[in-house]
């Protein structure tokens, strides 16, 4: 993944920006298969959400000291210091992020850890919606849609 920057964290973390296509085919999940990753997607996504405050706190003291340096003097001691603080919790943030590519989802989105997995409904591409704090897969939004294009799935398919 790409290295850490101060300016574009999504796209510095690897995060795809929402509706870019996968590097790889994606993998399709029914609702069920979807909902059995669940306690592991749970984990991983609240290790991200305890991280990036950190991550986003060290980036915004950086750019503090930074606007605060001289040209002429080079970076100072404090702006190494905190690229290096920023470049291990930005590792660490990567290394959770490359763990729900391996489950085979997408990560969305930092502030609400929003999940999503692609899968069919009524045989049509769709993606099954998921964010930290709720239980289950409750919603579905068109390919393209996005968050504010949540539905809630209808009871037929999580009846199935």
């Amino acid at each position: 993944m790409a290295a850490i920057g101060v300016h574009d964290p999504q796209r510095k973390l690897g995060v795809q920006e929402k509706g870019s296509p996968s590097r790889h085919m994606p993998r399709y999940f029914t609702l069920a298969e979807a909902n059995r990753t669940l306690p592991l997607v749970r984990k991983i996504v609240a290790d991200i959400a305890g991280l990036y405050p950190q991550w986003r706190d060290l980036v915004y003291r950086y750019e503090i000291v930074a606007a605060q340096a001289k040209p002429e003097t080079g970076e100072l001691p404090e702006q190494l210091d905190l690229k290096r603080q920023i470049d291990g919790v930005a590792h660490q943030i990567n290394d959770f992020l490359a763990e729900l590519e391996q489950v085979g989802c997408v990560f969305k989105g930092f502030p609400d850890g929003l999940v999503d997995f692609y899968g069919k409904l009524d045989g049509r591409d769709i993606l099954w919606c998921w964010k930290l704090g709720e239980d289950e897969i409750r919603h579905w939004h068109e390919l393209e849609a996005g968050f504010a294009g949540r539905q809630e799935i209808p009871t037929v398919v999580t009846t199935h």
